[in-house]
């Protein structure tokens, strides 16, 4: 008989009565239960916080920073309630605590009297943390404390956000701040370039004048040094002329002396300067005549002479016996009268036959002398006046050479010091060019630093942000809360039932076909009370329940697809079922061989196989967070691949994995059946422990 119609004949036995029929209703509808209802009761715990009670104790008493009012308490509470995370109940500290010890509530989160306080101190002088204070009690719920931790890791970071924004939004506000101070700081040094540039210009023409100063003051220097010695001299000259202008003053004053009693009388000067005048002209008349007669006047002197000469020698020199005269004293007087009068007279007769010149000169000098004395007539009166007028003009022309002479003495003393101090100048001078030089040169550095350092300046105040208004509370934001989680899945299970279904629904299965085989033998009785062949046996007890299994993925798909409140979305719904009727024929396949192996036996390997697989399939936390013997065994066991490709056809992604698994299913089903054949062969011999068995379930 062949091996379909041994497999049909042993479900024809559930349909002779209504027990068997129940029981291959059972069969179906219990990996249902089994996967439906712990998918349901998973589904979506995390929709339904709201449902915990969990109590908030807002003891915060506020702040002011800046004049504004700060609440992080209240507006944490606010928001807290906002989300809908938890059922929040505001309590005080003790109903809170004591709450949580009798299990009214899953936790507590606690915020202090200074909370508001802290946190503003982030932007004070002496920042402190703020402390969100949270208890739980795991003796209520290990899970409810689990979440919490995730949802106030999240709450931390809020509060946390919102602290720093104030301090974080004054920083933006300061680097405003800084680059527009930069920016007058760099627009202070173009200026300062450009008076820099302005400056080294000047010391160059500073150094330049500097070098024509110190050429000129030694021009200065070799000039004084001249003037001085021409003051020198001219302290001499004028030491001279007052010593002549004294000499003259007093002439002057000794002839004003002697002058002044003949003009203090005008009348007696003018008659006597009338006389001179009269005089004079007499004597100029009778010059002519003077010079026409004194040839003869000569002659007759001479002859008078030579006369009074020989009788005074006839007389009294050589007498003839003659007594001397008693008048010979006389007489010789009158001889030498009359001799120096014929001298005179021939000297008088010469003169005026040898200055025929002189004569002429004197008639015109007598001709002034008249002249001048009728003027003095005249001016007689005012004389005495005027020689006061002209000693007075002597002796101030006296003392002005004096103060000349002490002038000069000064200015040649002066000079010398100028020469002297224009020698220092020089050395002065060239000193300063030097260092004129020097200041070029630096300023010529300085022109390059102040334009480096306005450059760096603007370069800076380029670097400096400066924010407006929406960029600071962009920026704020960011920075607040600089790291978001995105979160982005490539496959994401939109809830936690869709993302657990890969691991419950293999394990319903699994419990099928372990239940199926209590109900159904592994291997047909008949078929080896007939001797048929062990492969025949092996498909004639596994078909049966492959079926069922067939039957059990329709019911469990199509249940947990379109039930209310479930509603699992497949990304490959036709490769899922495909591959679950592989599941259910491996796990038939393999139960089936551990049932025909080892008879009782074999239903407590089912089950000790069922808790290797879950513990070692990955299906809650990844594996390589067990030990390393689940590690070690997770390789070989089918869950493994079945739960890595049920992910992959339920939420999506590449399906290399959903081959290879189907692959090692394949694998394990052909093993599983071929030892189930070897099993049969050796059943056909019936033995003294078939038919006394040690262990009967």
């Amino acid at each position: 008989m062949r091996s379909p119609k041994l497999a049909a004949l042993e479900l024809k036995r559930f349909g002779r009565g209504r027990l068997p029929r129940a029981a291959l209703v059972a069969l179906l509808v219990l990996p249902l239960l089994y996967g439906a209802l712990y998918l349901w009761s998973f589904w979506d715990p995390y929709k339904r916080l709201d449902k915990v009670p969990v109590a908030i104790v807002n003891a915060d008493q506020g702040t002011t920073v800046d004049g504004a009012r700060l609440d992080a308490g209240g507006e944490i509470t606010r928001k807290l309630h906002d989300s809908k995370r938890f059922d929040w109940r505001e309590v005080s500290a003790k109903e809170a605590a004591e709450g949580l010890e009798d299990g009214r509530y899953y936790l507590t989160l606690t915020m202090p009297e200074d909370f508001s306080a802290k946190i503003a101190s982030s932007a004070g002088d002496d920042p402190t943390t703020g402390a969100l204070q949270v208890r739980t009690n795991d003796a209520n719920n290990y899970i409810v404390g689990s979440i919490s931790r995730t949802v106030f890791s999240e709450v931390r970071s809020a509060a946390s956000a919102n602290a720093s924004r104030g301090f974080l939004d004054k920083i933006f506000v300061n680097f405003s701040d800084l680059h527009d101070k930069t920016a007058e700081a760099a627009d202070g040094a173009d200026k300062l370039k450009d008076g820099a540039g302005k400056a080294q210009e000047g010391a160059k023409e500073l150094a330049d004048g500097l070098d024509t100063a110190q050429e000129k003051s030694g021009e200065l220097n070799s000039g004084l040094q001249k003037l001085n010695t021409a003051a020198g001299k001219l302290e001499t000259g004028s030491k001279d002329v007052a010593d002549g202008t004294q000499a003259l003053a007093d002439k002057v004053n000794g002839a004003a002396d002697k002058a002044r009693p003949f003009v203090k009388d005008p009348k007696n000067l003018a008659d006597t300067a009338e006389l001179v005048a009269d005089s004079a002209k007499v004597v100029n008349n009778h010059l002519g005549t003077f010079a026409e007669k004194a040839p003869a006047a000569a002659a007759a002197a001479k002859k008078a002479a030579t006369g009074a000469d020989a009788y005074y020698t006839k007389h009294c020199v050589t007498p003839r016996g003659e007594p001397h005269l008693a008048s010979c004293p006389d007489l010789k007087k009158v001889r030498d009268s009359a001799a120096e009068a014929a001298e005179l007279s021939g000297d008088v007769s010469v003169l005026v036959k040898n200055a025929d010149g002189d004569v002429a000169k004197l008639r015109t000098q007598l001709t002034d002398l008249e002249k001048k004395a009728r003027e003095l007539v005249v001016k007689a009166p005012q004389l005495a006046g005027d020689l006061d007028a002209a000693v007075a003009k002597v002796n101030a022309l006296n003392s002005g050479a004096h103060k000349v002479s002490a002038g000069m003495t000064q200015l040649h003393t002066g000079l010398g010091t100028a020469t002297t101090g224009s020698g220092a100048l020089s050395d002065g001078v060239g000193k300063l060019g030097d260092g004129a030089h020097r200041l070029d040169g630096g300023m010529y550095k300085l022109v390059d630093g102040t334009g480096e350092l306005a450059g760096g300046l603007h370069e800076g105040a380029g670097k400096i942000p400066d924010y407006d208004q929406e960029q600071r509370e962009r920026r704020t934001q960011v920075m607040a809360d600089p790291i978001q989680l995105a979160n982005q899945s490539l496959h994401k299970a939109p809830n936690y039932g869709t993302g657990f279904a890969p691991y419950f629904i293999p394990l319903s299965l699994w419990v099928g076909a372990m239940v199926a085989y209590m109900l159904i033998a592994p291997m047909n009785r008949r078929a080896l009370a007939a001797g048929a062949a062990p492969w025949r046996v092996a498909l004639a007890g596994w078909l049966p329940v492959a079926g069922l299994g067939t039957a059990q993925v329709a019911l469990l798909m199509s249940v947990l697809h379109w039930a209310p409140g479930l509603g699992l979305k497949m990304a490959h719904p036709a490769l899922t079922i495909g591959f679950l009727m592989l599941v259910t024929c491996c796990f038939a396949a393999i139960v089936q061989w551990l049932n025909a192996k080892f008879g009782a036996a074999g239903r407590i390997l089912v089950l000790a196989v069922l808790m290797l697989q879950l513990t070692s399939a990955g299906g809650t936390y990844p594996v390589q967070t067990s030990p390393d013997f689940f590690n070690w065994i997770h390789p070989y066991l089918p869950m493994s691949y079945i739960v890595e490709s049920l992910r992959r056809l339920i939420t999506g992604g590449d399906l290399a994995p959903v081959w290879h698994g189907s692959a090692v299913l394949l694998a394990f089903t052909a093993g599983a059946l071929a030892l189930t054949a070897l099993a049969a062969r050796g059943k056909q011999v019936w033995t003294m422990d078939r038919l006394h068995p040690e262990l009967s379930l």
